[in-house]
């Protein structure tokens, strides 16, 4: 990987991390404000899970997006690491920062009696990019 890919890739992550985390903890806001507001689409007892999924979604969001700011941090102390195991991890980060609060929160948009839905299938992946990466 010449420098000129690699200066991209780590503009690319540092860009990602911040946008990420700008995203994901306005995110927390707006939970905040649902819950300051007594929401009862995000309070009713019934709409547990639905809560408790877009705190998952709100933390993980932000975890991942400090990750993206340790890898763009990183990728400029490793100038011998090969160009395609940079760009792996890249894509791998890139698709568990998309999957992971995804999936926690399309699971706790479409609940189905206390069971989040369908989009909780998005986990599994997005984590197996997320340790890959």
């Amino acid at each position: 990987m010449n420098d000129e890919n690699a200066n991209r890739l780590l503009q690319f992550h540092f860009r990602l991390g911040w946008w990420g985390l700008l995203f994901f903890l306005s995110l927390g806001l707006v939970l905040e404000l649902l819950h300051g507001l007594k929401s009862d689409f995000y309070l009713d007892v019934s709409n547990e899970t639905r809560r408790h999924l877009w705190t998952l979604s709100h933390a993980h969001g932000g975890l991942i997006s400090l990750v993206h700011l340790a890898f763009a941090s990183t990728l400029g102390l490793m100038p011998s690491s090969p160009g395609l195991e940079r760009v792996w991890a890249s894509r791998c980060l890139c698709g568990a920062l998309a999957l992971v609060p995804g999936g926690f929160f399309l699971g706790g948009l479409f609940i189905h009696g206390g069971d989040p839905g369908l989009g909780i299938f998005l986990l599994p992946p997005g984590g197996a990019l997320f340790f890959v990466g």
